[in-house]
């Protein structure tokens, strides 16, 4: 935004943050926060600190300290986000979308970075991997869309090194947990929150893992999410245990393909959503199975039966395959646009980043880095609510809503950011 329309928002801003306060321990440490979550939303062509902190007019050093160690309860500021998003955006349709985004880096600094999936680039590559968890309302034109929670992936070459956690400030408590057990630990903690998701959707990096479906399951938590091809589980209960192939748990898409409980199947089409390049029609078949239980050695069946979703993409013959713990009676139309709303948190990294300098973190220690992604989030909600509260009304109520941004693009140095925060 632009400092015109920062300034036009201020009142809002103010508002918001002040619910806030009682987490901070002094207030010039409360106004070093709206200072910088200004920052974060303002027209600058960099969002880490030392932009913020020339922008703002305080010392780079200040801003540096207010991440790493002013005190301020950054657990009760996520925790009140979370009561907020419940309390005044909560709706019977609500979405949990589980990601893990990864952030470039340089160096070997960074809290949790070494070379590992990015997939901002698509490749291998030197990089810092944050779990984070989504709520939308799946609105389907102007949906709601705000980032509960980000705990940062540590992998074990770190856990292992704790010599370099300790430069980092990693507390010792911070051990290694594969981002499915960091997921399920932020759904818990959101719904503790009050938070409640009607479905929770996620990719096959958190589908693959039977213990992951049967954490959603002790919650009493409904997903639907992809699984790879190589996914196992049975279409019947064996007839025995046995680890010969006819008894042995199957391929999905050997399922899929030869079963005949989709070889009877005809394809069915069903449409996803309306895009601006027409309608997203998919062609499926679906049936009940049971899924491998690993926890007790030899693999058994569940007792229970899950989804098994074959989706077919008519028009680029691409297949997907999906899994669900939904009861046998809700509607394979409900699932399916469930399962493919995964595009709001993509949508959601690509402004945050844009907009919240999400990614444009340059910190060394770990509290400065999960301080930063909060400011982000926050500063993500603001623009959320805000764009919920001003639709419909028109553009020019508002300082520069309906304006260029060119006149600002690329700022290095707003000096009005510097009195919108007195």
């Amino acid at each position: 935004m632009t400092a015109d329309q920062i300034r036009s928002l201020q009142p809002a801003l103010a508002a918001l943050l002040e619910r806030f306060r009682p987490f901070f321990a002094r207030k010039t440490t409360f106004k070093h926060w709206h200072r910088y979550l200004a920052g974060l939303l303002a027209d600058l062509k960099r969002k880490s600190i030392e932009p913020i902190a020339l922008a703002a007019g305080v010392p780079v050093r200040t801003l540096q300290e207010f991440l790493a160690f002013f005190v301020w309860d950054e657990d009760r500021v996520g925790n009140e986000l979370q009561r907020m998003v419940a309390d005044e955006h909560g709706c019977d349709d609500a979405i949990g979308v589980l990601d893990a985004s990864a952030h470039h880096k340089q160096g070997n600094k960074t809290p949790g970075v070494q070379r590992q999936w990015c997939g901002e680039r698509g490749k291998i590559e030197n990089c810092v991997v944050g779990q984070h968890l989504l709520y939308t309302d799946n609105h389907p034109t102007n949906p709601f869309s705000c980032v509960l929670a980000s705990d940062l992936y540590l992998p074990e070459s770190w856990v292992q090194d704790r010599q370099r956690c300790r430069e980092a400030k990693i507390p010792d408590d911070v051990t290694f947990r594969t981002k499915w057990q960091i997921a399920l630990d932020q759904i818990a903690h959101a719904r503790g929150n009050g938070v409640r998701f009607s479905w929770v959707t996620f990719d096959e990096d958190y589908g693959h893992v039977p213990m992951f479906w049967f954490g959603l399951d002790s919650m009493g938590q409904r997903g639907i999410g992809e699984v790879p091809r190589n996914f196992r589980c049975w279409p019947a209960r064996p007839s025995c245990h046995s680890f010969q192939g006819p008894h042995a748990a199957k391929r999905v898409d050997n399922v899929c393909r030869h079963s005949p409980l989709f070889t009877q199947q005809d394809w069915r089409k069903i449409t996803i959503k309306d895009t601006t390049r027409g309608k997203a029609i998919w062609e499926v078949k679906s049936t009940r199975v049971h899924l491998m239980d690993t926890s007790c050695g030899a693999a058994e069946p569940t007792d229970r039966q899950y989804w098994l979703i074959m989706a077919r993409n008519p028009s680029t013959a691409e297949y997907k395959y999906f899994v669900s713990n939904a009861t046998a009676g809700v509607s394979l139309i409900v699932m399916l646009r469930v399962a493919f709303a995964r595009w709001h948190v993509e949508k959601w990294f690509e402004r945050a980043k844009q907009e919240a300098g999400f990614g444009a973190f340059e910190v060394r220690t770990y509290k400065s880095l999960i301080r930063h992604w909060l400011c982000g989030r926050m500063a993500m909600y603001f623009l959320a609510a805000q764009t919920q509260r001003l639709r419909g009304e028109k553009s020019a109520d508002h300082a520069g809503a309906g304006g260029r941004r060119s006149e600002y693009a690329g700022s290095e140095n707003m000096e009005p950011l510097a009195a919108i925060v007195a």
